[in-house]
């Protein structure tokens, strides 16, 4: 999934990594961190971090690697997903080497 950090700006802080989901689906899950979705109430946000009450942008990854709301920027990814993002997402295999999108 891609990761952004909406707390301080429009466009902040983001990663591409593996989440897991409760089993509800109601609750994300990354490295310690939980989001729930804000329903509709969030403002370019649309999970918040449980714990800190932050707004985060959480989405499934695009082929085009145009994750963010304001479209491409270079995002690191992480290593236990890496191959698979270049591979099954983007389709470029050649560049499953890459540490950012």
């Amino acid at each position: 999934m891609y990761i952004e950090d909406k707390s301080d700006q429009l466009v902040g802080p983001a990663r591409i990594g593996l989440v897991t989901f409760s089993k509800t689906g109601r609750t994300i899950y990354y490295q310690g961190k939980s989001f729930r979705n804000l329903s509709g109430n969030g403002i370019k946000a649309n999970y918040f971090g449980v714990d800190t009450g932050d707004h985060y942008w959480i989405s499934g990854p695009k082929r085009n690697g145009e994750d963010g709301l304001y479209g491409y920027r270079p995002t690191p990814i992480d290593e236990n997903v890496r191959q698979e993002y270049w591979t099954l997402i983007r389709r470029q295999p050649e560049k499953r080497n890459r540490k950012t999108s």
